[in-house]
C-alpha cells in the first residue's frame, strides 16, 4: 500500500513538472489553443445568425461544443499522442525498471495533461465570455456545473486516451485509431442536440461519456430554456454524473492494467 501511495505522489510531481513546462512555453500553449481560437473566431462571425426556431446566437449556442471538444482533442488525444511518442522512445520500458512506475507515469501524464486542457479552456472561456452575448456565465450555479462537468469529463476521458495511446502500434497508426472517436463525435451530439437523429443513434450516443460532456457543457453555459432541445427536455445531471463516473472508475481500472502487460511485452 505505501509504494501505491509513493507512486501517486511520484507522479503528481512528475505531473506538476510536465505541467509547468507545458504552460510556460508560449510556443507549446499556443500549439494547444491555436485550433480553438480560430473555431471562436469563427462563431464570432456567425454570431449575427439565430439557432432556427429561436433568437439565441448560432455562435453562442457553438460555445459549449467547442469547450467540450477541445477536453475531448487536447485531453484525451493529447494524452493518446504522448504515451504513442514516449513508447517508442522507450520512456514507458524505463518506468517499468521503477518499482510501481508505471502507476507514476500514468498518474504524470493524467495530471499534466488535465492541467494543459484547463489552462486552455480558461484561455478560451474567458474571451467568449465578454464577446458572446446569451452565454449563461453571470450565475454561479452555471460555473459549479462547469467546474463538475470539466472535472468529471476530464477523469472520464483521460484514462481512455491512454488506452488508445498504448494500444497504437506507432504515430501513425493512431491516427487510424482515432478514426472511430472521430466518428463518435460526429454522433455525440457534442456540439448539437442529437434529438433530431434517429432513435437507435441517440441511444449509442448515450452509452459513451462524449455525449454527456457535451450535454453538461451545454447545461452550464446556456440559458435554461434550451434544454427543451435536449431528449427528455432537461439537461439530466444526475445521469451525466452516473455515466462520468462509471466510465471514469472503468477506465483508472483498465489503463493501468493495460499499461502494465504492454511494459510487459517490451
Amino acid at each position: 500500500m505505501s509504494g501505491s501511495f509513493g507512486a501517486v505522489d511520484a507522479g503528481l510531481r512528475r505531473g506538476w513538472i510536465e505541467f509547468r513546462q507545458k504552460v510556460t512555453s508560449a510556443w507549446d500553449l499556443w500549439g494547444e489553443v491555436w485550433l480553438w481560437v480560430i473555431a471562436l473566431v469563427v462563431m464570432y462571425l456567425l454570431r449575427g445568425r439565430t439557432v432556427p426556431g429561436t433568437d439565441f446566437s448560432l455562435g453562442a449556442q457553438a460555445v459549449p461544443g467547442i469547450l467540450g471538444f477541445s477536453i475531448v482533442y487536447t485531453g484525451l488525444l493529447g494524452l493518446s499522442m504522448a504515451l504513442t511518442t514516449e513508447r517508442e522512445d522507450g520512456t514507458l520500458l524505463r518506468m517499468k525498471a521503477v518499482p510501481d512506475g508505471m502507476r507514476g507515469y500514468l498518474v504524470g501524464k493524467v495530471v499534466s495533461r488535465a492541467g494543459v486542457t484547463v489552462v486552455c479552456l480558461v484561455l478560451m472561456l474567458v474571451p467568449a465570455a465578454l464577446v458572446f452575448d446569451g452565454l449563461a456565465v453571470g450565475r454561479a450555479a452555471s460555473w459549479a456545473t462547469l467546474l463538475w462537468v470539466i472535472a468529471l469529463g476530464l477523469v472520464a476521458l483521460l484514462p481512455f486516451g491512454a488506452i488508445v495511446g498504448v494500444l497504437a502500434a506507432g504515430v501513425r497508426a493512431l491516427g487510424l485509431l482515432t478514426l472511430p472517436i472521430m466518428g463518435l463525435l460526429g454522433i455525440s451530439g457534442i456540439f448539437y442536440p442529437i434529438t433530431a437523429l434517429p432513435s437507435w443513434v441517440q441511444a449509442v450516443a448515450q452509452v459513451f461519456p462524449v455525449y454527456w460532456l457535451g450535454l453538461g457543457m451545454r447545461s452550464a453555459l446556456l440559458p435554461e430554456h434550451l434544454a427543451i432541445a435536449e431528449i427528455g427536455g432537461s439537461w439530466r445531471h444526475a445521469e451525466t454524473v452516473a455515466v462520468l463516473g462509471g466510465w471514469a472508475l472503468l477506465g483508472f481500472v483498465i489503463a493501468p492494467v493495460v499499461l502494465r502487460r504492454m511494459a510487459r511485452r517490451a
